[in-house]
């Protein structure tokens, strides 16, 4: 190691970068680990049925999900481990780290698309049914906001892979607000629909 990056070594904080980074990643490995236990009693209760998409769907997600943690950790290693003190490495985006943003995206539609059309069948219809003043006057295309959501994750991903160094992501902000919007709006119009389903599909029957 030279003199000139000895002397620069001890001016480092990372606390507010690195450091977050690490605890996000300790994190993501204990949310991992909770995935894994519903992953394993899933199968455990349907270990004697046949192959269905709903297992497939499972066992995707939890691939997806471990292949997501494989590489925050390795960023983390590939920071603060194999280029240590390296000013010039920590400065620049590695490839992990933009491949774990296109996983992200990759999760969060396939949970999307499994809350809606896929999982309920009555989204068949391609349409959200919203309960407006005690009539279904109200709706709004449920294909159209997935289109939509879709067109916003590629340019998520388009505009993080133009990225190369840290300081980069900073002219960017505008896809990552975008997106984190997004994937809010879409969450929102997910839950509100289900809870109108259950609040419309009950039997009458009290406990």
């Amino acid at each position: 190691m030279s003199s000139s990056t000895q002397d620069l070594t001890p001016q480092l904080h990372l606390g507010n970068t690195f450091g977050a980074l690490f605890i996000g990643a300790a994190c993501a490995a204990i949310l991992f680990g909770l995935s894994n236990i519903q992953a394993f009693v899933y199968f455990q209760m349907h270990k004697g049925t046949r192959i269905s998409f709903l297992k497939l769907v499972v066992a995707c997600l939890w691939m997806l999900d471990a292949m997501h943690l494989f590489l925050v950790v390795h960023c983390i290693y590939y920071y603060l481990v194999t280029h240590y003190a390296d000013i010039s490495v920590l400065t620049e985006i590695v490839w992990s780290f933009k491949l774990q943003i296109v996983i992200d995206v990759i999760i969060v539609y396939g949970v999307h698309l499994w809350q809606g059309p896929i999982k309920n069948p009555s989204y068949n219809s391609g349409l959200i049914v919203i309960l407006v003043q005690g009539s279904l006057s109200s709706y709004i295309p449920l294909r159209s906001i997935f289109k939509f959501s879709s067109g916003v994750a590629i340019a998520l991903i388009w505009a993080v892979y133009q990225c190369h160094v840290f300081s980069d992501l900073i002219e960017i902000e505008w896809a990552t607000f975008m997106a984190l919007g997004t994937i809010t709006f879409v969450d929102f119009i997910i839950a509100s629909s289900l809870c109108y389903l259950l609040a419309t599909s009950r039997t009458g029957f009290s406990r």
